[in-house]
């Protein structure tokens, strides 16, 4: 969530705003993240007791079940989840990467070194306790140390989060064919292929809700799940009382013993079945940027866990009396009256089921593109309110397809549901081992306590996931391989990303050779400021040679412009811009480093360029009351680097007086060129592109007699340029892997990161940049 503003208010008046803000979240978490742990009623008797355990069909293996299933809710959603791990979200994030982003940045086990001393100034990145705890200080170390631990730990985050991704697949699938196939039990006249193509539509139907974002489909769905909830409550109280209340001695763990003591083997491979009564779980930590933690809680212990496990209990105590009606539990456990409402209600809910973990993929792709770990992909932020709610149109339609081709291939929910299951338990079991580390190195907890956390949890979750394992061939192969492809994409655009930045960090310009060119570059500098994009937070790429050996002339003011993620969820304005020198004075080079969290949103909001100049502007006046920003006098040339706001408005910045006036666009120039040529091109443009009308923004110097010479002359220089014009400048870079190189790099990097590098969305179009102003030059890299 965004950091709250500092507005004073009083007591009653805050308590009031935040109850009722997080009375409307815990409604809108409802439609959102409980839709699909809230209707595994529907099949999870029946996948229990297929199979192997059809000759166990008795009292006292379904009072064994259903103690298995509230003993499962118990220990894992409420304890595991609501009690522990919703308290390790990261400033309001959560997902397998939150987890991972943090150890990155406590404990230093990131890969990528574009990491500086100034990241860890943010304010978001201090997150949890300052000490670090000297129990935990050698394994930290040794992880620290060993490199191929640390590329070991992020691939089984990228293992947690293909699972995670796979589930956003497999999710809808099966919500979506239990309510058809439902139809088709109340409606016999319906045939496979009429029910398989109402599932089809319904599908379409439901991605394509995607866009209009979590708000809106929240405030929708919201109502269809409370009403379920409250349906299925009743539905179980009325079965305890009508056919057997001795079903409330089930609690007792007592009879889980009695299971395994009579099924054996049998009762161990049915844990397949027990274990779909906690998926979507997940979805409640993935989705606390869209909600926070306390509605989520708050929605969960009080009205969610209440209601499955009184359902649970109903349902047994029916199935108890009613052995043969195990096929279908559910839908005969409803008392005929209400069938009907209850039937349209339960479809309605299947349906619904599938948008948690879809809001969960949103959050996890957005998080693994941050942190360097996915293509580049469009994020459309849905709510003006809520700052983690987001929409990814090229991964919800991919999603889309994948999910009817699975629903149209397997057409059976049994086999589906095995493959939901292994990719649940899978996922769960990864978050486990990642909490125990954020326990150990961010929470500072007795090491002692989180070794019995871990044994505890991976004890229980080790015996699901290994049923699980077993329903591999009948269906559970879908979630191993989907969790491949995308593993494998995650991967494979990390090595080259990885690969691609240790190249621009060994190939770096030496400021010597700059040094030796002069002021001028050996080359004409034209009014202008030239933006040269790069990757590197330090030292000048090399494709800055590449410009000046090809090009006969460069512009007066050049800039450095690195954008990059840092692990935090985010970034405030008043810490998003670093400021630097490269060179002495005269040469007019500057670095600015523009850095964003994991869930930030880049938007195009059309005033980079002049928040950048007035930022250069902040760091010269800076830099002379402050010597100490300047290394001019050492060997490296490359001064200090100063946080700068990007917050303070056009008309109170301190540096530059600031005036609007009105602009007709880029035509402006060639109006008053004297080129005849640009001319004529501007009267046919106009006549295609009529100009529009909009505000432009011009800096002047403020009348102060006291400035320094030489900075009053930086200045005016910084403002003439910019008056000019503005280029931005990046490297169309081919990356190649040497002819020296393995087969399998050669194979990763020639088609793997090039195919996704030709696929996915451009710097230029993620960064925002205009066309009309961008500067392209070749260079390839040979990694």
């Amino acid at each position: 969530m965004e950091p709250e503003s500092g507005i004073a208010r009083g007591p009653s008046q805050f308590s009031w705003a935040s109850l009722s803000r997080n009375l409307i979240l815990a409604y809108q978490s409802f439609g959102v993240v409980y839709g699909d742990l809230s209707t595994s009623p529907l099949y999870v008797f029946r996948s229990t007791f297929i199979g192997k355990l059809q000759h166990h069909q008795n009292e006292d293996a379904i009072f064994g079940a259903f103690s298995l299933i509230f003993w499962t809710l118990t220990f894992i959603p409420l304890l595991k989840y609501v009690v522990i791990v919703l308290s390790a979200d990261d400033n309001g994030e959560g997902g397998t990467f939150a987890l991972y982003s943090m150890l990155c940045r406590h404990a230093k086990f990131g890969l990528l070194p574009n990491q500086q001393a100034a990241d860890e100034e943010l304010s978001a990145y201090k997150y949890g306790p300052s000490r670090q705890g000297q129990s935990s200080l050698p394994l930290r170390r040794f992880l620290e140390k060993h490199k191929k631990i640390r590329t070991a730990l992020l691939v089984v985050v990228l293992l947690g989060t293909s699972m995670l991704i796979g589930d956003g697949v497999i999710t809808p699938a099966i919500s979506v064919l239990s309510a058809v196939s439902g139809l088709q039990l109340a409606e016999s006249l319906l045939t496979t292929h009429e029910v398989l193509l109402i599932a089809c539509v319904i599908l379409v139907g439901l991605f394509a809700l995607q866009h209009y974002g979590t708000h809106r489909v929240a405030f929708i769905f919201a109502p269809i799940v409370i009403i379920w909830l409250i349906s299925i409550f009743s539905i179980g109280v009325y079965n305890i009382i009508k056919w057997n209340p001795k079903i409330v001695h089930a609690i007792s763990p007592y009879y889980i013993v009695k299971f395994f003591s009579m099924t054996g083997v049998d009762g161990w491979i049915s844990l397949g079945g027990v274990l779909l009564s906690i998926t979507g779980t997940e979805a409640m930590f993935a989705d606390i940027g869209h909600f926070s933690t306390f509605p989520i809680r708050l929605a969960f212990a009080v009205f969610v866990y209440p209601c499955l496990v009184v359902q649970y209990m109903g349902q047994a105590a029916f199935l108890s009396k009613n052995i043969p009606s195990i096929p279908n539990s559910f839908y005969q456990s409803i008392p005929d009256p209400v069938f009907w409402p209850v039937f349209i209600i339960a479809t309605l809910a299947s349906i619904v089921g599938s948008q948690a973990i879809i809001t969960a993929t949103f959050s996890i792709v957005k998080q693994c593109h941050a942190l360097g770990c996915f293509p580049r992909v469009k994020v459309v932020h849905t709510s003006k309110h809520i700052y983690g709610q987001i929409y990814i149109p090229e991964i919800n339609w991919i999603l889309m397809i994948i999910t009817i081709a699975i629903a149209i291939g397997f057409r059976d929910t049994t086999l589906i549901g095995n493959a939901y299951g292994l990719a649940c338990m899978t996922v769960m079991f990864i978050t486990t081992f990642l909490m125990a580390l954020v326990l150990v190195f961010v929470q500072q907890r007795n090491i002692f306590l989180v070794a019995a956390f871990l044994l505890f949890f991976w004890l229980i979750e080790g015996v699901y996931l290994s049923s699980a394992l077993m329903k591999v061939p009948q269906g559970g192969w879908v979630s191993l391989l989907l969790s491949f492809v995308f593993m494998v994409v995650m991967f494979v655009w990390y090595y080259g990303t990885h690969k691609k930045y240790n190249f621009d960090l060994h190939n770096k310009v030496p400021l010597r050779w700059i040094l030796g060119l002069g002021p001028s570059l050996g080359i004409v500098r034209v009014p202008g400021v030239g933006l040269i994009y790069s990757e590197l937070a330090t030292g000048v790429p090399a494709i800055f040679s590449h410009f000046v050996t090809n090009l006969p002339a460069f512009h007066t003011v050049l800039v450095f412009v690195c954008v990059k993620s840092v692990p935090v969820p985010y970034v405030s304005p008043e810490e998003r811009f670093l400021i630097g020198r490269i060179c002495p004075r005269p040469y007019r080079m500057y670095r600015c480093i523009v850095r964003y969290g994991y869930k930030d949103i880049q938007r195009d909001n059309g005033d980079f360029e002049n928040l950048l100049i007035q930022s250069l502007a902040e760091f010269i006046q800076m830099e002379a009351v402050e010597p100490s920003l300047s290394n001019s006098d050492s060997a490296s040339f490359d001064g200090r680097m100063a946080v700068i706001s990007s917050t303070r408005t056009f008309q109170t910045t301190s540096s530059l007086v600031v005036s609007e006036v009105e602009d007709f666009g880029a035509i402006n120039t060639i109006q008053s060129s004297k080129s005849l040529t640009l001319q004529s091109l501007r009267s046919s443009y106009d006549d295609e592109h009529p100009p529009m009308r909009r505000q432009q923004v011009r800096f002047q110097l403020p009348p102060n007699p006291v400035m320094d010479p030489s900075v009053r002359e930086e200045l005016m220089e910084l403002i003439q340029a910019k008056e000019a014009g503005v280029a931005y400048i990046m490297g169309h870079s081919y990356v190649k892997a040497r002819r020296s190189s393995s087969f399998l790099k050669k194979l990763v990097i020639d088609i793997g990161y090039s195919f996704l590098r030709k696929n996915c969305r451009g710097p230029s179009v993620a960064l925002n940049i205009p066309h009309i102003s961008l500067i392209e030059v070749g260079m390839t890299y040979y990694v």
